[in-house]
């Protein structure tokens, strides 16, 4: 037979476990107190026994026999819990509250028992009742015998024990509810986690989990779920887009390619030109699409992993000297001023060919964008915060501040450099380069108008420092 839900769950299985736990240390803690309670008892009764014995053999020794029997009859006649005997040579009973010692089998010395008494209780029924004493003989040869009736003295340790009893029995009911009462609590939270979970995989991304900001283990747990949603939610749109603005960005050459190819088949049918000059452009058609794929690849490579691939901890400063030197070349070809000022010790945890391909990026794009006259300044520093910066700084148009967060996205080319080659996708490489290490990709306006240029932009991407 199945069980319910509620009593299969992991807290309530806690709560079974931490309830036998508890009743196991329950009840060793209650038989500790009622052994430790009726030892106590039992030695307080024998320590007032062995005082009753001290003083009667007192006086037997200093006054006799007879001033030994008048004390009994005395204690005797005003009532009390100890029992009293004194018998002769022969053990017949002579004076005392008990008609017989006993004690059976007497072997002489000081000789404990302990008893039970019979007698009435207050409803006139038959009771037995707990007893301890001690027999001696004395110098005379006469058996005295004291002992006390402890009766109440257990009935009280009896009670006592029914009452931790009691209790440790209402805790365990009190813990057993608490238990279903936390189960529920339980199952319906990770309930409301499991259907969104179930949602999710369904493919409805939509779904949230409910947080009531209680802080607990739950609420981060949901917490976490879904920022994971929008994560997978905001990949599986991008991924989308990404789809739409390949097919739309690869329309148009492979359009061209085509037609180039299909001019190229007629006229070399009519042998008016060479064909090879139309596969070669068509060869270079095609390199601009498996530059365009490459990228986008590489994109998704960078913004599916989880670490930095292949990290090592490197100087920032020689990779800038390294892309410095690179493209220094290529500006004194386009006719730009390019400087660079960087700094020492900038120590950062990365891959060095991920940076070094976003930084040629922002270099390039810089180049690319500047016209000839003007000026490009890289920069590698230490910021306030301790963080690395490597910065690109030109005099070009620069890029309105409505449109510098679209052009982090991938494909998004603006209307200014249509007329330029490329895909829109160098700083969408930035962007996941700075992403995958931790940093940031701030975009900011350049040095102004200069010579009629400008106003320029500034593209930085700030890492953590090692």
């Amino acid at each position: 037979m199945r069980l319910p839900s509620v009593f299969r769950r992991t807290p309530f299985r806690l709560t079974l476990s931490f309830l036998a736990l508890f009743a196991l240390a329950a009840s060793a803690l209650l038989l500790y107190i009622y052994f430790a309670s009726r030892a106590e008892a039992e030695g307080r009764a024998q320590a007032g026994i062995q005082r009753e014995l001290d003083a009667l053999t007192a006086i037997y020794r200093e006054r006799g026999a007879d001033a030994l029997n008048a004390e009994l009859i005395d204690r005797t006649s005003k009532g009390g819990p100890y029992l009293f005997l004194l018998m002769d040579r022969q053990g017949q009973p002579q004076t005392g509250n008990v008609n017989e010692s006993p004690i059976v089998g007497y072997q002489g010395g000081e000789q404990w028992e302990s008893f039970r008494l019979s007698g009435a209780d207050a409803q006139g029924r038959v009771a037995r009742r707990a007893a301890m004493g001690v027999q001696l003989q004395l110098s005379g040869g006469e058996l005295l015998f004291v002992g006390e009736d402890i009766g109440d003295t257990e009935q009280y340790l009896y009670r006592l024990s029914m009452v931790l009893w009691g209790a440790a029995g209402l805790v365990f009911l009190l813990g057993l509810g608490g238990g279903l009462l936390v189960s529920r609590q339980v199952e319906g939270a990770l309930g409301r986690l499991n259907a969104v979970v179930d949602a999710a995989r369904s493919g409805d991304l939509k779904p949230r989990v409910a947080v009531l900001n209680t802080g607990d283990e739950l609420d981060e747990l949901g917490g976490n779920l879904n920022a994971m949603l929008d994560r997978l939610e905001q990949s599986m749109a991008s991924i989308r887009h990404a789809g739409d603005a390949i097919a739309h960005d690869l329309r148009s050459p492979l359009t061209r390619m085509r037609a180039r190819l299909e001019v190229a088949l007629i006229e070399a049918e009519a042998g008016r030109v060479d064909g090879r000059e139309a596969l070669a452009l068509a060869l270079d058609e095609t390199d601009d699409l498996l530059k365009t794929f490459n990228a986008v690849l590489s994109i998704a490579r960078l913004q599916a992993a989880s670490d930095i691939p292949d990290p090592e901890i490197f100087d920032a400063a020689e990779l800038a000297t390294d892309m410095a030197e690179l493209y220094d070349p290529a500006a004194e070809d386009k006719s730009l001023d390019f400087q660079s000022e960087i700094e020492r010790g900038l120590d950062i945890r990365g891959n060095r060919a991920f940076l070094a391909q976003a930084l040629a990026n922002l270099i390039d794009n810089a180049l690319k964008y500047t016209p000839a006259g003007g000026a490009v300044m890289l920069r590698a520093r230490h910021r306030s915060s301790g963080e690395v910066e490597f910065s690109v700084t030109d005099t070009g148009p620069g890029i309105a501040v409505d449109d510098r967060s679209r052009v982090l996205e991938r494909f998004v080319r603006l209307d200014d450099s249509r007329s330029e080659s490329g895909a829109g996708l160098g700083l969408s490489l930035v962007q996941a380069v700075a992403e995958l290490h931790g940093g940031r990709v701030d975009i900011d306006d350049g040095p102004g108008m200069i010579d009629g240029c400008g106003p320029g932009l500034r593209v930085a991407l700030v890492l953590p420092a090692a």
